[in-house]
């Protein structure tokens, strides 16, 4: 018993042996006297200890995993906190928007101004990409629509998941929809222009609560995918 004791006495590291204190007394070289007290309090010392140990590697996996559902801290933007009321006083352009939001956007405008494009450089009218285009558009216009879901949902949000704003959402998709079944290509781009500017009406005018850069992102967007769903369906007109 006394050799365990001793053993694990000179193989305890130095932060336990300064949590044992005044109880622990050294007599010699090789005697070590423990007290009960003193034994007592080293037990729970090495418990202590021991939790700490296996809470650790929890400590660290938890981090990981937090840091895997977060952006890299230079793909953040550094913007100072100010109130919701100023934010919506601030002109909002461009610039202000979020470099992945501003990028994502335009890169999604491209199918729309590449249908129109090839048919006037061509000089011929293909209902191939005119009917992707509509379909494209279908896509487009659920999306939108679809968030206010996202908006309305969480705790904290202004606005609140009642019927007016759960049921609005429901609109474009339901435009999109129809927009597919009509075999009239012109027809289905209108449709999906109106469902267009049923989502940017939720966005602008019913929900003051979005940023400014994302209101005017919203506008621009808007506008390019109407005029080029409609430059498809006066070239059909024209080159047909």
């Amino acid at each position: 018993m006394f050799a365990i004791i001793q053993r694990c006495c000179f193989h305890t590291p130095f932060r336990l042996q300064k949590l044992a204190g005044p109880r622990l007394l050294l007599c010699g070289k090789d005697k070590t006297t423990w007290s009960p007290l003193g034994l007592q309090q080293l037990q729970r010392d090495v418990c202590l200890l021991s939790r700490t140990s296996r809470l650790k590697p929890a400590v660290i996996y938890a981090t990981k995993l937090q840091a895997f559902h977060t952006s890299l801290p230079f793909f953040k933007k550094k913007t100072p906190a100010v109130s919701e009321a100023e934010s919506q006083k601030k002109p909002g352009s461009l610039k202000d928007s979020p470099k992945p939001a501003l990028y994502l956007s335009l890169a999604g405008l491209f199918p729309f101004v590449y249908v129109p494009v090839v048919m006037a450089i061509k000089g011929t009218y293909y209902p191939e990409l005119a009917f992707a285009q509509v379909t494209y558009g279908a896509v487009t216009a659920s999306l939108l629509g679809g968030m206010r879901w996202g908006f309305a949902l969480p705790e904290n949000s202004p606005a609140k998941p009642d019927w007016l704003n759960l049921a609005n959402s429901i609109v474009p998709p339901l435009f999109a929809w129809q927009a597919l079944l009509l075999k009239d290509i012109t027809q289905g781009a209108v449709m999906i222009v109106m469902a267009l500017g049923i989502a940017l009406h939720y966005d602008v005018s019913l929900l003051p609560t979005y940023p400014r850069w994302f209101k005017v992102l919203r506008v621009i967007g808007t506008v390019v995918m109407a005029a080029s769903l409609l430059a498809t369906a006066f070239l059909r007109a024209v080159l047909e």
